[in-house]
């Protein structure tokens, strides 16, 4: 299973466990931290984060407006295009 997933994104699971790991640390309401997770994740994830979407997401991150699945994240995000 976690070599399909390293094959489709590209990603090793090493940097996954590693990132989730830092995810346990970071205090959520604190926008210099967040700022700094969304950054890591387009980067590991090899996807740019516009400056807009990173606004929408740290605002949705510290406020506790987090969708809690896919589908309304990926709304979400179609609605700032």
């Amino acid at each position: 299973m976690f070599g399909n997933f390293e094959k489709k994104t590209g990603v090793k699971m090493d940097d996954i466990m590693k990132l989730a790991q830092s995810f346990q640390n970071t205090n959520f309401k604190d926008e210099k931290q967040v700022r700094t997770l969304i950054k890591k994740v387009g980067q590991m994830a090899n996807k740019p984060v516009s400056k807009e979407k990173e606004e929408m997401l740290v605002k949705a991150i510290t406020t506790g407006n987090v969708p809690k699945d896919m589908n309304e994240i990926q709304k979400m995000m179609n609605k700032k295009k």
